[in-house]
């Protein structure tokens, strides 16, 4: 009998320490939960980060150059805008004249950042020049660029 009782409470404890010890914490804070990806804040030092802030910076200038509307050609000039990793220009943008004073140190900030960017990241490009253009139209009260 005696073994009987030890076996039975053997068994009983042993049981009980399963139990308890497979519990699982549950834990229904939601301010300690795992953050979604997208609430994660953002790294600045990656190659990311420092796109979508050249993507910003583009973006705010391209913005200043359209939202004046074109219905005089002569009161716009272009600007070559950012820079390939082996030289030139990425592209153009046509802004209006009056701008200029606030326009044009962007687009010079653009393009450094642009520049230090592909060092930064050993960026390639594709080293074709892009063609500059030879002056600026109105078209349905935008700025268009002639390229000859």
């Amino acid at each position: 009998m005696k073994n009987q009782f030890i076996k039975i409470t053997s068994v009983a404890l042993f049981a009980s320490i399963t139990i308890f010890s497979c519990k699982s914490a549950q834990n229904n804070d939601p301010s300690e939960m795992p953050k979604d990806i997208s609430e994660r804040p953002a790294d600045e030092s990656s190659q990311k980060y420092d796109e979508a802030q050249l993507d910003k910076l583009k973006a705010s200038i391209e913005s200043m150059a359209t939202k004046e509307k074109c219905t005089n050609a002569e009161e716009w000039a272009f600007a070559p805008l950012g820079t390939k990793a082996c030289g030139g220009p990425v592209s153009y943008i046509a802004y209006p004249k009056k701008n200029e004073e606030t326009i044009l140190p962007k687009i010079e900030e653009y393009t450094q950042k642009m520049s230090d960017f592909n060092k930064k990241y050993s960026i390639t490009s594709d080293c074709m020049m892009a063609a500059e253009p030879t002056g600026v139209k109105c078209q349905a009260e935008k700025a268009v660029l002639i390229y000859l």
